[in-house]
């Protein structure tokens, strides 16, 4: 789901609080997340961008796109249910080195499956709907 759906599906969420733990979050893959903690519902959510394509001129000129449809594929997850402020920087202790590392994004996974807060089945920050350029 977009921002807006997620805002839109719980009352709750577009008033509350909320506390962002970075937006330089990044997977294996290279896909970047923005990682955010709504006060009022307990969720951990994440915002994850596509990956761009890379295309390499003859001249060794490096030129990022996206395909505009991919433009609108910014997802959102709730990855997690942390019942309190507290409990999210004891869960989350270190995160901002975490972020700044190569494999952020599985960091935060491990750390939220090994507190059992979690949400989901499997890799609570992977999207079966990215697809994933094999060059």
């Amino acid at each position: 789901m977009d921002i807006e759906e997620f805002y839109d599906a719980d009352p709750r969420r577009r008033p509350s609080a909320e506390i962002e733990l970075g937006t330089e979050w990044h997977d294996a893959h290279g896909s970047r997340y923005e990682v955010n903690w709504v006060e009022d519902t307990g969720e951990l959510y994440v915002m994850r961008e596509p990956v761009p394509h890379v295309n390499e001129d003859p001249f060794g000129g490096i030129h990022p796109h996206m395909r505009s449809a991919e433009e609108k594929e910014m997802t959102v997850h709730v990855v997690a249910q942390i019942a309190s402020h507290d409990q999210l920087h004891q869960i989350l202790n270190g995160w901002q080195a975490a972020m700044a590392g190569d494999g952020g994004a599985e960091w935060l996974a491990e750390r939220l499956r090994a507190a059992g807060v979690a949400t989901g089945p499997g890799d609570p920050i992977s999207d079966d709907a990215v697809e994933v350029d094999p060059t």
